[in-house]
């Protein structure tokens, strides 16, 4: 690759996340593929808002029965490259026609596991078209169409992706051997090609995660359980990483025209059961009665492309494979809510065992305290009846005898106060009866003088008592 060519793929990767990882990414896949060319161009989403974005568009060689044929594709790099798997669309020229299919949708919108199962810093755009080759080798995305069908129905000039004008996306003049529809594939049953190309994906790539041997299929209900498993992502809204986030409008969900059905795979427009249609026959309008008989012949020239009851056989029990997966994940999901709901009351109850637990041991602890506190009160108890016996065996106790001193001032110093306590009330009580008018002023002055003066005399028989006792005050 050229100098200059390296800089203006550096210079159309400025704006996004990781430029480095991504140029690296772009160079290796056209030095691998160097019909692929590289545009800087605005995309816009089904909202309509624009993003300009990287995008990597010419065309891939995939070898179909033993002959290459060039595909025109073209891969939109998210600005947060590789944490985004990119967007790819099969864009065929004015002489070809998609065919749907698993793989590709009726606007030529690639889904493959590699996609679904896009792992940062591991998946890669080489491993990607690669996985496309093999993908395309067992079931082509478009076929080439009949003189009489270009001028009779003409192909829809809506945009697929870019935004180009035209369908196209390889060089003019290059030959891209499109197989007509006179090519024709002898019918495998599906089952067969899935898992053959299960095995070849896991020998191009030593992929740490197994694929599933279903892949994401269009056509289930939104919101339903009807699809065994997970579809390709169905918007452009991701989370790369915490520190960079690109909310992209969300675009219409995995292949929104077709109808909601029981069957792992969209069925056959043509026939009133699921069928494998051989490559590349066009889509042809109205039912038929009975399908037709396909005279070709596979490798071993053994059998014919009709389709027989093995076939039919094959689909009922892919069917049926589907129903009773479908009806035992409804099961199980309903049995998980039901041991969800036992896990939380276990829960709880195990919560409200361990709070009656500490209620209990709290208890059981008080209640041993109050056995300790009645054996206590039982004791006093007795011990206070016996008190009670022995004094009521005694005789009435001299209130004056009752209080003995250990000397004869002691003796004294206590008669002194004994009286002048009394003298104190006597002349309370005389002023309460003054106040109530009990007797005059005249008699309550004499008695309070004469109250007042044995009430000093004894403060100071007092004051001298202490004073020979040796007592403080």
């Amino acid at each position: 690759m050229l100098y200059t060519d390296e800089e203006k793929i550096k210079q159309s990767l400025s704006n996004y996340q990781n430029p480095d990882i991504t140029r690296r990414d772009v160079i290796n896949t056209i030095q691998h593929y160097p019909s692929l060319t590289t545009h800087l161009e605005p995309f816009v989403f089904n909202d309509g808002s624009k993003r300009e974005l990287f995008n990597l568009e010419g065309t891939i060689p995939v070898t179909y029965k033993g002959n290459t044929y060039n595909i025109p594709i073209c891969i939109w790099l998210m600005d947060t490259h590789p944490y985004n798997a990119p967007m790819c669309y099969v864009k065929p020229t004015s002489g070809m026609q998609i065919k749907v299919s698993i793989f590709v949708d009726h606007n030529g919108k690639i889904y493959l596991p590699y996609l679904h199962d896009w792992v940062p810093n591991s998946s890669d755009l080489l491993g990607l078209i690669q996985v496309m080759i093999v993908t395309f080798g067992e079931q082509p995305p478009v076929y080439a169409k009949r003189p009489d069908m270009q001028s009779s129905t003409p192909y829809p000039t809506q945009r697929l992706c870019g935004p180009h004008s035209h369908l196209g996306c390889h060089e003019k003049g290059k030959n891209l051997n499109i197989p007509t529809q006179d090519q024709s594939l002898a019918i495998k049953p599906r089952g067969n090609f899935l898992n053959n190309l299960h095995e070849t994906c896991r020998l191009y790539f030593s992929r740490k995660k197994v694929w599933s041997a279903y892949m994401p299929m269009p056509g289930g209900s939104s919101g339903s359980s009807a699809a065994p498993y997970p579809p390709y992502p169905t918007g452009l809204s991701y989370q790369p990483a915490a520190s960079n986030q690109y909310p992209y409008p969300p675009y219409p969900s995995v292949y929104p025209n077709y109808p909601s059905t029981s069957f792992p795979y969209p069925p056959s427009t043509n026939h009133a059961f699921p069928s494998y249609p051989c490559f590349p026959g066009p889509p042809q309008s109205g039912k038929i009665s009975s399908p037709p008989a396909i005279n070709t012949a596979n490798s071993s020239g053994g059998t014919t492309g009709t389709i027989t009851e093995e076939h039919i056989r094959a689909s009922l029990l892919s069917a049926v494979e589907d129903k009773v997966r479908r009806r035992l994940r409804e099961q199980f999901s309903q049995m998980q809510a039901e041991l969800e709901t036992l896990s939380r009351t276990q829960q709880e109850l195990l919560q409200g065992k361990s709070k009656l637990e500490d209620i209990l041991a709290r208890l059981e602890k008080e209640q041993v305290e109050l056995d300790k506190n009645i054996s206590i009160l039982k004791d006093k108890e007795k011990e206070l009846e016996k008190d009670i016996e022995r004094l009521s065996e005694q005789q009435p106790l001299d209130v004056d005898e009752a209080v003995t001193t250990t000397a004869p001032l002691y003796k004294q110093l206590l008669i002194a106060f004994a009286e002048e306590a009394a003298t104190e009330d006597a002349i309370y009580y005389m002023g309460e009866a003054l106040r109530r008018g009990v007797i005059d002023l005249d008699v309550f002055l004499k008695q309070v003088r004469s109250l007042s003066r044995k009430q000093f005399m004894l403060h100071a028989l007092m004051h001298k008592c202490r004073q020979k006792a040796g007592l403080a005050g």
